[in-house]
This record gives structure tokens, C-alpha cells and sequence, in this order.
């Protein structure tokens, strides 16, 4: 009897403190009646279009208005049936932004195979009729809602609100890591309250991190009640046996605690991880980079476009700036050096001249002067060899518009990390070397992520990700938010 009642008091661990709130479930609730009401929109939309014959077609001009109601209703509710039963409302993954919306979509897609192939055995044209202008109008209308919710979610969660507390468990090391990984982003949806290492002693700090040590690893599941977290991140297994980490899961409040194990690769997205499991072990595999055919001519078309349309666009802007530089100081208005691109193969960049005639002599001291001389970075803070011209067209991006000429010869990419030269390549690391894996780009991720204000490391980090989790959409994704980080001139030296 002794056991059984021990047994239960392990399985109902009471947490010493009050969590806060879950705030999930409530905004699951609000994302699901949007959802609804955006449904009921474009299909109600639908219908009334039709009575008053303004999408009116010959398939659905010979139906009664209540069989286009009954239509309406019932393609409304398996919508959102089909859009519940793709896991578009799972509290874990509202707000990550691409999955969420490819789920919506999935959803869409299946419904809509679902009725016409119910259409096609019962020969119901008004029913296929009527897909074709209600699914595209409720697909647009549900992904840009969600679009604005993943914005409200990151809004929130940078003011510190709407994010789950966490306990990270592991090495001092790996939870470190993981924790400074999490304080990189102000909107990953995780507070780390506290942390569980080998011979932790309360009071205690991670070093580097000021995460506060809440114990031992073994006292994972009394810690998590003590601080009143509602997530237990596994950072590492080394002190932790399987039977421990199973022991913590069964602890936890089933809906209202979590538990993430996070792997010790980092910087790898959701498209080339799938965990399946084998011989009841939870396998991860990890597919390797790789730029297939496919791929490689969706992104050079979206370069020769995309350079095609902004020179055209740009070209008087551009006669302008060169005029405007040969009037204001001595020297050509195209500034040309060599860089490293793809593979570590030089190139010739093309740029605005920004700077005085002579200006790259001067670059070693300058940058020995403010002690960076040591790191891959050339970058000098309030440049004096910035003339006044120079320093608006970098404040604006204009000196990188002659790059498209780069981008149309195929030297470069209208995406990609920025090309450096052959004295910052030398003092790469072998992770640093994966930057030269893809063609160099005119913009990139640390453009739109600060800018000059990054460090090395973290611009490196930025890069990285990008070589290892490219995508056409990703780069759509850089090339709007380049525009929005010019507007705000901020970072750019």
C-alpha cells in the first residue's frame, strides 16, 4: 500500500508556486473563431455574389438559392474540419510562421479534393462551381490572418508576455547554449526561469547566461514545480539516463506541461528534419544541404527578374548618384574590387564610390586604431574615409545598386551572404568556410538583422542558417524585409 501511495504522489507532483496562466488555449480559441468568421466571409461572400449574378455561371444559374445555402453551409464546416484535422490549431504551432501556413493550405487542398471527387461520383457541377471561387478567396484571406496573428504573437511576446516559461536540464555547457540561443530572439516564445545541471547548487548562475540554478538534474521534476515552469527543455543527455528523461515526461501535467528535447545540432529547420521511430527509439534524421536542379533554376530566375526589374526601375536613380559623386569629389563613380564567391573563387564587385581616392590604404589602421583588425569583419565605425555623398548612399543602400550587373552576369545572387575579401577569408573557420557554399548575395539575413551593428559571430551564425536552410520562399521573404530595413536606416555604416 506504501508503494501505491508513493507511486501516486510521483505522478502528481503539486508545484510549490503558482504558474501563471496558460495563455495558449485562450488564443487557440481567438485563431479559430477568426478562422471561422473569415470562412463564413468568403463563402457567404460566395453566395451572395451569385444571387445578384455578379459570379454568376451556368452551372449555378439553374440551382435554388436554398441548395446554394445548403452548399455554403456545409463547405463551411468541413473546412474548418479539415483545417482542425491538419493540425492547423496546435498551440504549438501557432505563430511559427511557414509550417502554420502550409498546413492551411494542405487543409484547403483536401477539402477541396474530398468534394470534387464527391462532385465528380454524384455529378454535382454547382458543387465544383462554387469551389473555384470560394476555396482561392478563403486561402488568401485565412494566411494573411494568421500572418497578422504570428505579428500580434511577436508583439507581444518582445514586450516579455504570451510566452511559456521554461526549466532547461542538462550540461552546464548545452544548457548555456541553448539558453543564449533563446535570449538571441526576443520573440521564441520561451522565458527560461531556471535551470537543472550536474551538481547544481541553488543560487548558483550559468556562467554567461545569468540563467539561475535551480539544482540538480535529478531534482528536475520538484524544480519544475518550485519555479513554476510549464515547459522542461532537455538541453542534453549526457547526465541524463532514458529512464530519467522518461521519468520526467510522466511527471508532467498532461495539456498543461511540456516537454522539448532540443538537439545538440543547431541552426537546422523544420523542412530537412523527420523524426520517425525505429525499434521504439525516436530517430531524428537530418537531411544534408543540398541545391537540387530544381531549385538552382527557381533561384536564378528569380535573379535575372528581379535584377532585370530593379535596374529598369533604378536607372534613373543610378545616372543620378553617378553624377552626383563625380560632382562632389575626385575619382570614378564605380568603385571595383575583388571579392570571393562561391567555391572561393574571385570576382570583380561593382559599387558606388563612397569613399575618398586612396581609402583602402588607410584600412588597416583604421581598424587596428578600434582594435577589430583580428576579425573577419572589415568594418569601420564613423568611417572618416566616408565622403558626404558616400554617407547618404550608404545610409540609403543606393552604392549596391550597380551589384545587379553582378547579379545578371551570374557572380552573384540577389540573396546570399555578402562577398568578403580574400584577407577576411583567410582568417575564416572551417564553419565559416560553409558561407562560400552558394553564390554570394546583394542582400542577406544579417542585412536585415542589423546590419553593420551585428558582430562577426553572430552575423557568421545568421549566415550559416541561410546556407543550410535555403529557400525560394526564404529569399522572398529577405527581399521584403531588405526594403523594410532600408526605410529604417538602421545598422548601416
Amino acid at each position: 500500500m506504501t508503494d501505491i501511495t508513493n507511486l501516486s504522489r510521483a505522478l502528481s507532483v503539486a508545484p510549490d508556486t503558482e504558474s501563471p496562466a496558460d495563455w495558449r488555449p485562450a488564443h487557440r480559441r481567438r485563431v479559430l473563431l477568426a478562422d471561422a468568421a473569415i470562412l463564413l466571409i468568403a463563402v457567404i461572400g460566395v453566395q451572395a455574389a451569385t444571387e445578384t449574378h455578379l459570379l454568376a455561371t451556368p452551372a449555378l444559374a439553374d440551382v435554388s438559392n436554398s441548395w446554394r445555402w445548403i452548399l455554403a453551409g456545409l463547405l463551411l464546416v468541413g473546412w474548418m474540419a479539415t483545417t482542425a484535422v491538419a493540425g492547423a490549431y496546435d498551440s504549438r504551432l501557432l505563430g511559427s510562421g511557414s509550417e502554420e501556413y502550409r498546413r492551411l493550405i494542405r487543409a484547403a487542398v483536401e477539402m477541396t479534393a474530398v468534394v470534387a471527387f464527391l462532385a465528380f461520383l454524384f455529378r454535382l457541377e454547382v458543387a465544383r462551381s462554387f469551389l473555384a471561387l470560394s476555396v482561392p478567396l478563403g486561402v488568401i484571406m485565412l494566411v494573411l490572418a494568421r500572418v497578422g496573428w504570428r505579428r500580434y504573437l511577436l508583439v507581444q511576446r518582445s514586450s516579455g508576455r504570451l510566452c511559456s516559461t521554461a526549466l532547461l536540464v542538462g550540461s552546464r555547457d548545452a544548457v548555456g547554449e541553448v539558453a543564449t540561443q533563446l535570449s538571441r530572439s526576443e520573440v521564441s516564445g520561451f522565458t527560461v526561469v531556471g535551470a537543472c545541471v550536474p551538481g547544481g547548487v541553488a543560487g548558483d548562475e550559468v556562467e554567461g547566461t545569468g540563467t539561475p540554478i535551480v539544482g540538480d538534474v535529478a531534482d528536475a521534476v520538484q524544480a519544475l514545480g518550485r519555479v513554476g515552469a510549464s515547459t522542461v527543455i532537455i538541453a542534453s543527455t549526457d547526465s541524463l539516463s532514458p529512464t530519467k528523461v522518461r521519468e520526467i515526461s510522466w511527471a508532467l501535467e498532461p495539456g498543461r506541461q511540456h516537454l522539448v528535447v532540443a538537439p545538440s545540432l543547431i541552426d537546422v529547420s523544420g523542412p530537412r528534419i523527420l523524426t520517425r521511430p525505429v525499434a521504439g527509439l525516436p530517430l531524428m534524421h537530418v537531411e544534408t544541404p543540398r541545391m537540387t536542379l530544381g531549385r538552382r533554376i527557381g533561384k536564378r530566375t528569380l535573379d535575372i527578374v528581379g535584377a532585370g526589374v530593379l535596374l529598369a526601375v533604378a536607372s534613373p536613380i543610378m545616372l543620378v548618384v553617378a553624377l552626383m559623386i563625380r560632382m562632389t569629389s575626385n575619382g570614378p563613380a564605380l568603385f571595383r574590387q575583388e571579392r570571393i564567391g562561391k567555391g572561393g573563387h574571385p570576382f570583380t564587385i561593382f559599387k558606388f564610390r563612397t569613399m575618398r581616392q586612396g581609402a583602402d590604404a588607410e584600412l588597416a589602421t583604421l581598424l587596428a586604431a578600434q582594435g577589430s583588425d583580428g576579425t573577419p569583419l572589415f568594418k569601420v565605425t564613423d568611417d572618416p574615409r566616408i565622403t558626404p555623398v558616400g554617407r547618404l548612399l550608404r545610409k540609403t543602400s543606393l552604392d549596391e545598386l550597380p551589384q545587379l550587373f553582378n547579379v545578371l552576369a551570374g557572380t552573384m545572387s540577389l540573396v546570399g551572404p555578402r562577398p568578403q575579401v580574400a584577407r577576411e577569408v583567410a582568417m575564416y573557420t572551417s564553419a565559416a568556410t560553409r558561407r562560400l557554399l552558394v553564390q554570394p548575395g546583394v542582400t542577406g539575413s544579417w542585412q536585415v538583422s542589423g546590419r553593420s551593428n551585428l558582430s562577426w559571430e553572430e552575423a557568421m551564425r545568421l549566415d550559416l542558417y541561410y546556407v543550410e536552410n535555403w529557400s525560394l520562399v526564404g529569399d522572398l521573404v529577405i527581399l521584403v524585409r531588405t526594403v523594410r530595413a532600408v526605410l529604417a536606416r538602421e545598422g548601416a555604416h
